[in-house]
């Protein structure tokens, strides 16, 4: 069980502290609620581009790991569809410089035409290597493009183009900070050897008397039911054939989500795993195969994906994939597998709470999606379900026409 408290400042940053006594260390995580989902369409890679921003520098601190690592830190970020965290690291006694940093740069940060220009060649070069250098790069892209019809998940975080951050002005970067980067719109989140009230004394000082901005009036678009199958097919050059396949699934904090997850281990987590032992080892119809759910804040995908081994073409190995889903949805999984499955989920559970940060970065998570505790509930939501309800759930999401293929082909 982990324990926390929550709080709320005047200006609406909410804070939660988890009090670990076994550690000399202390983590903070920042998360802001922004990711890719808050772009315009023909201004997407904003969020990803201020997770470099950040790091900048602000008015008092011009490089922020230099103060960090003096005080025996280290610090890192991620942007996702639909969140920016910011996460640190450091020795207890020293926990208020990360406040400071923080702190200083959601209130002055430096954002001009000299941070704009070099971060902003980071990023597109970032773009290119990941994405258009570097074999299946782009298999993202068109992915989700080929699932989502209107919700801004059909572009991935680094953006649909890097033609949208090149031509970023400073006006744009400084209006899109504004929305966004305020305590009404963050969470800090705080573990290890502290105690509630010294958080709430640093966060009083450090960010209660920071402006609160009001809160950006965003309408996701809700994506609408999925009624035909969706195949996209391309050549690239890449080394060999691979296959993608998308179901659409439910958000992160619904039971669906948990069946979801289940069902994706049962196909892929391991060497004993469904798809490894039949389709790789046995029939030997792919050299590469998994199976995952992306755990997006609204509805997000269940995807298989997989390369052919040489001589098999990507029909067969497609083919081959649906018959494995038959079954899913077909038979009952004996409580033996389930039960093997289950065992695996819960022991990572368990070893993710002995990490502080770890622990930071999930409360805060849980917290955006509006319940932190479920951080406590999800072992149980794992062990309660049961096989026929699995054998529904397999019927309900492994449908053709809920589901997106991409054959992504090596040209000849």
């Amino acid at each position: 069980m982990i324990h926390f408290d929550r709080f709320i400042l005047d200006n609406g940053m909410c804070v939660l502290v988890h009090e670990d006594k076994s550690t000399p260390l202390v983590a903070v995580n920042l998360l802001y609620k922004v990711g890719a989902k808050y772009e315009s369409p023909n201004k997407t890679g904003f969020a990803h581009l201020f997770e470099h921003l950040m790091f900048g520098g602000s008015k008092n601190a011009p490089d922020y790991d230099e103060p960090l690592q003096w005080a025996g830190g280290e610090s890192n970020a991620f942007t996702n569809n639909d969140v920016t965290s910011f996460y640190a690291t450091v020795p207890t006694q020293n926990l208020e410089t990360v406040f400071w940093l923080e702190s200083d740069r959601m209130v002055n940060l430096n954002i001009n035409a000299k941070t704009l220009d070099v971060q902003r060649k980071v990023v597109v070069e970032e773009f290119k290597e990941t994405c258009l250098n570097q074999p299946y790069g782009d298999v993202w892209h068109h992915l989700v493009k080929l699932a989502y019809e209107v919700h801004p998940y059909r572009w991935p975080t680094i953006g649909l183009t890097p033609e949208h951050v090149e031509s970023a002005t400073l006006h744009d970067v400084k209006d899109f900070f504004y929305r966004y980067y305020h305590p009404r719109n963050a969470i800090l989140v705080v573990s290890g050897n502290v105690k509630e009230a010294q958080i709430r004394q640093l966060a009083e000082k450090w960010f209660g008397d920071i402006e609160a901005h009001e809160m950006p009036d965003v309408r996701i678009p809700v994506e609408p039911e999925q009624q035909s199958m969706h195949i996209h097919q391309m050549e690239a050059n890449v080394p060999t054939d691979a296959l993608y396949m998308a179901f659409h699934t439910g958000k992160r904090c619904e039971k669906d989500y948990y069946k979801s997850d289940l069902l994706s281990d049962i196909l892929s987590r391991g060497r004993s795993s469904r798809l490894y032992q039949r389709l790789l080892k046995d029939r030997r119809l792919f050299s590469d195969i998994d199976a995952y759910v992306t755990g997006n804040i609204d509805p997000g995908l269940f995807v298989i994906e997989g390369k052919p081994a040489d001589g098999v073409s990507i029909e067969a190995a497609e083919a081959a994939v649906w018959e494995e889903l038959e079954l899913l949805k077909n038979e009952l999984i004996v409580e033996r597998e389930l039960q093997k499955i289950k065992n695996k989920v819960e022991s990572s559970l368990v070893f993710s709470e002995t990490n502080i940060l770890t622990k930071a970065i999930n409360l805060a998570m849980f917290e955006v999606q509006g319940n932190a505790d479920l951080i406590n509930q999800e072992a149980q939501l794992y062990r309660s379900i049961e096989s026929q309800e699995l054998l529904a759930h397999a019927n309900h999401l492994f449908r053709k026409e809920n589901c997106s293929e991409l054959f992504y082909r090596a040209k000849r």
